[in-house]
């Protein structure tokens, strides 16, 4: 591969003159080094390669929803007024009952605070005990009148920055579903990756091997003008001489012209076919492609069974329906999932505050659950839809298959029909040459007209590029059996094979 890499960059430093422009490079690729290059520089397999890191990344996120997500958090809040306890009432309530008890109480049985004597009098006689009551009463009044009964318990401004996190403990299977789904899609793309490949490869086929047959008609059309201009050469000697009228001078000079502008056709041909070549392998350079590879053909090839099974093995178009239904599948999970409670662990931590209430704590952990008990049977018409497209995916499938089926066999039978076209074309072209020659010597001995001779060389060259076309046409249909079978990357191997017959006419 790297060697392969390396001959073709040397060989797109290589340039020659085209005619009178200097600026046209000439290259010469062999199919398999024109196919790298699509590979590598086609802005639609570029594309799609795009979408498979897309889907890869998307992927990946889908993983994390597996773990928690922390956040940081920040606000300022200005509220009209503060937040305040007014405790009045209970102030007002308490009162009476200290100053009573702190003028009238009568009490006893205080213990003796005095060690000395307190083991011969445990207790304070009660005038003594009343007293010392009494004193107290009257010090929790003062402290009940001169205390603050109305606190502010938030500022009306205050700010905070705080930081929180979510665990999902359970969601009833959403995230795996998520996670299954965004896997689905990863390994679609790829295989969507690979069938651009493959039309890539079968479009370069008819493009470069298309450019391969402009270039064979051109030189038979090449030779059909030499022939033609040697005809009215000799046509024109032998009306000097009398032995033929001079009308068949001028029809041989009407065949020559036919020649030429056959010739001029075929050269257009090749230009465009050439400019299709190049947007194939996404070349921008003004240049022109000599394809090193030839028209080719192989005689025997696999059974029709065998294509078909390695399409449901391979085919990239299968493969891609059948993530389709494995999505579908992934999508009634889901919808399944909505009957069933999401539980997850919640918290937060004040991290730093201004003017915050003190009576909030720094942080708060918990657990929260959430079931949707009653939606108004939304959740079982979802699932009852999820399941209908599931069962489209299977029926899409179905008739996928059948037409791929049907394409494999098409093109089967198509590529047999060419390799007996060019049986029978290889016997023409040995019939044709003979007609021709033998109408030639007919003509030197007066014996034939320009008309018999110009259509005899005609029929050559008609031979010629009928075979050459058919051909074309077997290489084009095997390549398209191969897109239908999974096996496009294969079709270098084919054009390998030891059987192979070159097409050259």
């Amino acid at each position: 591969m790297k060697a392969n890499v390396l001959i073709v960059l040397f060989l797109m430093t290589g340039f020659s003159l085209c005619g009178q422009n200097s600026s046209v490079v000439s290259k010469n690729l062999t199919f398999e080094e024109a196919l790298n290059l699509s590979l590598q520089n086609n802005h639609l397999i570029r594309q799609y390669t795009n979408k498979t890191l897309q889907m890869e990344q998307e992927m990946k996120a889908a993983k994390g929803l597996h773990l928690p997500r922390i956040s940081l958090s920040a606000s300022y809040a200005i509220m009209s007024d503060n937040i305040n306890l007014d405790l009045t009432p209970v102030r007002d309530a308490i009162t009476p009952l200290y100053s009573t008890l702190g003028h009238y109480g009568k009490f006893g049985g205080v213990p003796n605070p005095d060690p000395r004597t307190n083991g011969a009098m445990p207790f304070l006689p009660d005038d003594v005990s009343t007293a010392v009551v009494r004193g107290k009463m009257l010090e929790g009044l003062e402290t009940v009148n001169s205390g603050e009964w109305v606190q502010t318990i938030q500022e009306k401004k205050f700010g905070m920055v705080n930081a929180g996190f979510v665990m999902p403990i359970y969601t009833g299977g959403k995230i795996n579903a998520a996670n299954k789904a965004a896997q689905i899609k990863y390994e679609a793309s790829e295989i969507e990756t690979i069938q651009k490949s493959h039309e890539l490869t079968s479009e370069l086929v008819e493009r470069y091997f298309g450019l391969i047959l402009a270039n064979q008609a051109v030189k038979v059309r090449l030779e059909v003008k030499t022939g033609m201009q040697k005809h009215f050469d000799d046509a024109q000697k032998l009306a000097k001489e009398g032995m033929i009228a001079q009308v068949e001078v001028l029809n041989a000079k009407v065949y020559f012209a036919d020649a030429d502008r056959e010739l001029k056709k075929s050269d257009r041909q090749v230009e465009i076919l050439n400019e299709a070549v190049l947007n194939t392998v996404a070349d921008v350079e003004n240049s022109t492609i000599h394809p090193l590879s030839e028209l080719f053909y192989i005689e025997k090839i696999e059974s029709l069974d065998f294509y078909k099974l390695k399409s449901k093995e391979n085919s990239p178009l299968l493969g891609q329906v059948n993530k389709k239904k494995e999505l579908a599948e992934q999508g009634v999970k889901v919808e399944q999932s909505a009957y069933l409670p999401t539980i997850a662990a919640t918290g937060t931590y004040d991290i730093v505050n201004k003017d915050l209430s003190p009576y909030l704590p720094d942080y708060l952990v918990g657990v929260g659950l959430q079931w949707s008990l009653f939606d108004g049977n939304a959740r079982s018409r979802k699932v009852k839809a999820a399941k209908f497209q599931a069962m489209q995916a299977d029926d899409y499938y179905a008739k996928a298959e059948s037409d791929i089926y049907s394409a494999i066999t098409k093109y089967y039978q198509e590529l047999h029909m060419y390799l007996e076209q060019i049986n029978e074309l290889d016997a023409a072209m040995a019939f044709t040459a003979e007609y021709s020659r033998a109408r030639e010597k007919a003509f030197s001995e007066g014996m034939a007209t320009t008309t018999q001779v110009s259509d005899a060389n005609l029929a050559v060259a008609k031979a010629k590029i009928e075979r050459l076309q058919a051909i074309y046409a077997w290489d084009v249909s095997l390549s398209k059996l191969l897109y239908y079978s999974g096996m496009s990357d294969k079709f270098a191997s084919y054009m390998s094979h030891p059987d192979a017959k070159q097409g050259r006419y």
